[in-house]
């Protein structure tokens, strides 16, 4: 008893010592200030482990410190990103009864016309890079900035507040039905705490106000839904998912096996037949479900727009690569210049050979197979893309708590290095330290891959696989 008093007095010691690395980060730090980042950082990495720790089956009190370290953040103003001007001024439109997909702020500020409290110091927050470009936010998020904006069209502050409580709420929701999947997997519910009290979570998602929060308890719930076997609600969540970002369209040709392939049914003409029906109304729920989201807003200038934008991020944005610097670097060697161009139309057809490969050889039938398959499609993705910001690492990390795998959360460290862009005053990246980041994640990665394709079949524990009764 004495021994375990001493545990709780330690651990809430660490939590309080938390708090203050939480608010010194919130509150004081300039991202130009890379050391003292690096060193928080770090530090809230190392506390946040003891913590979890010291008490792997008190979940009641990680879960209050988890809710305790984003209160923190609550009046804070983002000081690592600048995306959350351009949420408020979407919002703000929206309210207005303006549709966002359809102007650039940039001509609103030139014109002297904007209709909305704040145009000129949201538009100097956004920058004009983002001023200048069309809005490429799905309509949940937009809606999400549409609340803001009805509790807080004049204040920004507290736009980010209402953000910060959605964002909360969210990862409530994630803890929830994290833990409730675990439980069905035969897995340790502690694991959802490599997610909830990850401070790369808490502080680019509810620090940051990135709402890949929302996004991330789309995804959970829906395979939540899925391993009950309520595929057409699972189907309907996933939808509102990809409505909040689009990244979870690249999962789905990996449900092919989980529909088609289930064992248990048997291999005959009836059962593939009958999985084939099943797919083809969870594809179609899914679509339906975004098209339905997106429908207040369609037009043909919408979808110019929106592709526009879209094709930019392939095409023309470079941040945090990995694979596409070194195909960047050999471009210059031998044809003298930046070949991303076309480096943007080539690598997204490779993405596309990899999901396909994964849904139809590697083994996808059980749920849990189903989310590794997730976890190394979008990995690869990610590892191929020509622009990876530290809040996208968000997904793999939410879907690795539900394998063996866990470079996710060495990625979820490493992400930091990206940040010494800022030291420079014209925004430039040191690949020194983009390679130290990667490096350490693909040796991290490679080993686990080996690990899990090595280990002969027979040695697999099944029992942590099960399927819902």
């Amino acid at each position: 008893m004495l021994k375990q008093w001493k545990y709780n007095k330690f651990s809430i010691l660490l939590i309080f010592t938390a708090i203050l690395f939480y608010w010194s980060f919130a509150y004081q730090l300039e991202r130009t200030d890379f050391i003292k980042m690096i060193g928080l950082w770090t530090a809230l990495f190392l506390v946040s482990y003891k913590i979890i720790q010291l008490n792997p089956n008190n979940w009641k009190l990680l879960a209050i410190a988890a809710l305790l370290f984003r209160v923190v953040f609550l009046i804070a103003t983002p000081n690592l990103s600048q995306d959350f001007y351009r949420f408020i001024w979407d919002g703000r439109m929206l309210l207005e009864g303006f549709n966002p997909y359809l102007s650039l702020p940039e001509v609103w500020i030139s014109q002297g016309n904007a209709t909305i409290a704040q145009a000129q110091e949201l538009y100097n927050g956004m920058g004009k890079l983002n001023g200048s470009h069309y809005t490429n936010y799905p309509p949940i998020s937009q809606f999400c900035y549409f609340i803001a904006a009805l509790f807080a069209s004049k204040s920004i502050l507290g736009s980010a507040i209402v953000f910060r409580i959605l964002i909360i709420l969210a990862d409530i929701g994630t803890f929830f039905f994290g833990r409730r999947l675990l439980q069905s997997f035969n897995l340790p519910e502690k694991r959802i705490f490599w997610y909830i009290l990850n401070p790369f979570i808490i502080i680019e998602l509810t620090g940051n106000l990135h709402f890949e929060a929302i996004m991330v308890f789309f995804i959970v719930w829906s395979l939540y839904l899925l391993q009950k076997r309520y595929w057409y609600w699972a189907a309907i969540i996933l939808g509102l998912s990809v409505s909040v970002k689009l990244i979870p369209l690249l999962f789905l040709p990996l449900f092919f096996q989980k529909f088609v392939l289930q064992e248990e049914k048997g291999f005959d003409k009836r059962s593939v037949r009958l999985g084939l029906l099943q797919l083809t109304g969870f594809y179609s729920i899914v679509i339906c479900t975004v098209f339905l989201t997106f429908a207040p807003f369609l037009s043909v200038e919408f979808l110019n727009n929106f592709s526009k934008t879209i094709s930019l991020w392939f095409q023309n944005f470079e941040f945090n690569a990995s694979i596409f610097f070194i195909i960047r670097w050999i471009g210059y060697q031998i044809v003298g210049w930046n070949v991303i161009e076309t480096a943007g139309k080539i690598l997204p057809l490779i993405v596309i050979a990899i999901l396909l490969g994964l849904s139809f050889i590697r083994n996808n039938e059980k749920t849990p197979q189903l989310i590794a398959g997730m976890l190394l499609g979008i990995s690869g993705y990610y590892f191929l893309s020509t622009t990876v910001h530290p809040w996208y690492i968000a997904v793999p990390l939410s879907l690795c708590i539900f394998t063996n795998y866990k470079f996710p959360i060495a990625w979820s460290f490493m992400i930091i290095f990206s940040y010494t862009a800022y030291i420079h005053p014209d925004f430039k990246e040191n690949l020194w330290m983009v390679s130290l980041e990667y490096i350490i994640v693909f040796i991290i990665f490679g080993r686990e891959i080996l690990k899990d394709y090595s280990t002969p079949k027979f040695l697999i524990q099944e029992s942590n696989l099960k399927e819902a009764p």
